[in-house]
């Protein structure tokens, strides 16, 4: 059995100001000063830190936000003087896509890299749009053998990035004709991507590739910002390059890692014959806008020997038709198996990954592996402003931040994915991520069971149901 992949992660706490979603009201002329108080046996000693921020002259004036909703007080207290809200201004965080919740929980997973866990529970909708109409199959969950990140069974989520051919050719006298595979072998299904607005730090660019190399993955940037890499960072970067910066930047091809990608356009095919003549055995990736014509795009090039396909959506993981990358990968899976070249062809997704579950169910959908890029800059503590996404009136200075430490909150925030994929992978009885791919009967999803359920019912007219 090879070594467990572990992701080492070490507690960060952010250094912005936390806006919390609950806060306790306390009707303090009712109380009874009993001296079996619940307060004092808070989970969490929400009430003892309250009590020590507020009699520090020199603390912040700022709410603390600790509570976890465990609603002990609230149901301990034996006068009924305490009870929960939430807070309004956590509720204008984010928008309709990035979540108050999601936001909150990235953050907490950035602090500590667990998997986070709410004391009120879930009190959401059970389905809606996008990766939350998908419902993952966990009938493995009761097999003792199958408990996840507590178990006794080696659960891989390592993926293979590059061309695979679809047979293996040998001569009579069992030589291999078929060429030796030029694969790279990344541990966790995920990649550092570019943030999905312009950030104009460099310590974001070099945090990302901090990260990289500790979770043994890739950070992609482009060609100018590794360029300006230390040396031992470049075996974790794949270079973005769009033809006319090679000359600028060629030591970046040949000390960056196997992988490099090139921005889709007319001259691509020139492009990549100009990277091939340069490093022969790099791993060339095509990074495209995701949309409707993106099946027949991925077929025409492959001809051409690439096989590597980043696809990218925009921030809430709409593709150039406004369709969620859910439906428009399972579009794009069928498309290249009924061609017979799925096998061969390595697809990686962008854009609309906020949680660990969008992880699973996109490669659920047809993906080799995602990658995390609005979630990096959340993990710093973004708020996705509605205002806008200016530098210079960011709330919590995510362009000032040191390098380290913005990467240890990035391997937090990864470690605690891995985590859960790991967690689902176990539930559903699979152990291994690439058999995950295009898995689309061990998932539930809601337009078919709809359709399946009410499609052969009538609407009846208006008119008839008022008679």
């Amino acid at each position: 059995m090879p070594d467990r992949y572990h992701i080492h992660t070490v507690p960060t706490p952010g250094r912005f100001y936390r806006i919390g979603k609950f806060g306790g009201v306390d009707w303090r002329e009712d109380c009874s000063r009993c001296s079996n108080c619940v307060k004092p046996r808070c989970n969490y000693d929400v009430y003892k830190h309250e009590s020590a921020h507020n009699r520090d002259p020199l603390a912040a004036t700022q709410t603390l936000y600790e509570c976890k909703a465990c609603l002990s007080c609230v149901q301990g207290c034996t006068k009924g003087l305490l009870s929960l809200s939430v807070n309004p201004e956590f509720l204008e965080m984010g928008d309709e896509y990035w979540k108050p919740d999601i936001l909150s929980s990235t953050w907490t997973q950035a602090d500590s890299g667990k998997i986070p866990v709410s004391g009120a529970g879930y009190r959401g909708p059970f389905h809606g749009p996008g990766f939350d109409s998908i419902w993952t199959d966990m009938s493995e969950i009761v097999r003792p053998t199958r408990d996840g990140i507590h178990g006794r069974e080696y659960i891989s989520t390592s993926v293979d990035i590059g061309p695979k051919p679809m047979r293996l050719s040998f001569t009579p006298e069992g030589g291999m004709l078929t060429p030796v595979l030029n694969l790279v072998e990344v541990q966790v299904p995920a990649i550092l991507d570019i943030p999905q607005w312009p950030t104009h730090q460099f310590e974001l660019a070099h945090s990302r590739a901090l990260a990289a190399k500790e979770l043994k993955t890739f950070a992609v940037m482009f060609a100018k910002e590794a360029a300006r890499l230390q040396p031992e960072l470049l075996p974790s970067v794949i270079p973005i390059f769009a033809g006319d910066d090679i000359p600028d930047f060629s030591n970046v091809i040949h000390s960056a890692s196997p992988m490099i990608q090139l921005l889709d356009g007319p001259e691509i095919l020139g492009t990549a014959n100009r990277i091939r003549s340069m490093r022969p055995e790099a791993i060339l990736s095509v990074r495209a806008a995701i949309g409707p014509k993106s099946a027949e795009r991925i077929i025409e090039l492959s001809g051409s020997g690439l096989k590597v396909f980043h696809l990218c959506a925009d921030l809430h993981g709409r593709d150039l038709s406004g369709r969620h990358i859910k439906d428009a990968l399972r579009e794009i899976h069928t498309r290249l198996v009924d061609s017979g070249l799925r096998d061969e062809i390595t697809l990686i997704i962008s854009g609309g990954i906020a949680l660990a579950e969008h992880m699973a169910k996109a490669i659920i959908c047809g993906a080799d592996l995602v990658t995390a890029d609005t979630a990096l800059l959340v993990a710093l503590g973004c708020r996705v402003c509605r205002g806008g996404h200016s530098p210079a009136g960011c709330p919590v200075g995510i362009d000032s931040m040191d390098s380290e430490y913005a990467a240890q909150r990035i391997v937090n925030l990864i470690g605690a994915w891995h985590s859960q994929l790991i967690e689902v992978l176990g539930a559903m009885g699979i152990r291994e991520v690439r058999r995950l791919r295009g898995e689309m009967g061990r998932a539930i999803f809601m337009e078919e069971i709809e359709k399946e359920s009410f499609g052969d019912l009538i609407r009846v007219p208006q008119e008839q149901a008022c008679a």
